[in-house]
């Protein structure tokens, strides 16, 4: 082979060489990109859960049909302890 070919498949195989070697720690650095990723993503989900069960709980509490929910509760429950108590001192 001549001189310049002999040229053109150095240069060529080393940049053959050098790309594959980026591509390779590219591709690690993505892996470790998408692993992070996924940990901000559940994060993520479990912050906007928790956020979203306090905000039931306030439009339970600011709402009238929560209000209302919570007293009848309350009345029932209340209710239920004078019938128990009535009953237990009648059987005595």
């Amino acid at each position: 082979m001549e001189t310049a070919a002999w040229i053109l498949v150095i240069f060529l195989s080393t940049a053959l060489f050098l790309f594959i070697v980026v591509g390779i720690v590219l591709l690690i650095k993505l892996i470790d990109f998408t692993k992070e990723a996924k940990k901000i993503v559940v994060q993520s989900q479990d912050i906007a859960e928790k956020a979203d069960d306090i905000v039931g709980n306030v439009r339970d509490m600011t709402t009238v049909g929560g209000l209302v929910k919570h007293f009848v509760n309350a009345y029932t429950e209340s209710e239920a302890e004078k019938t128990s108590s009535t009953k237990k001192g009648k059987k005595s």
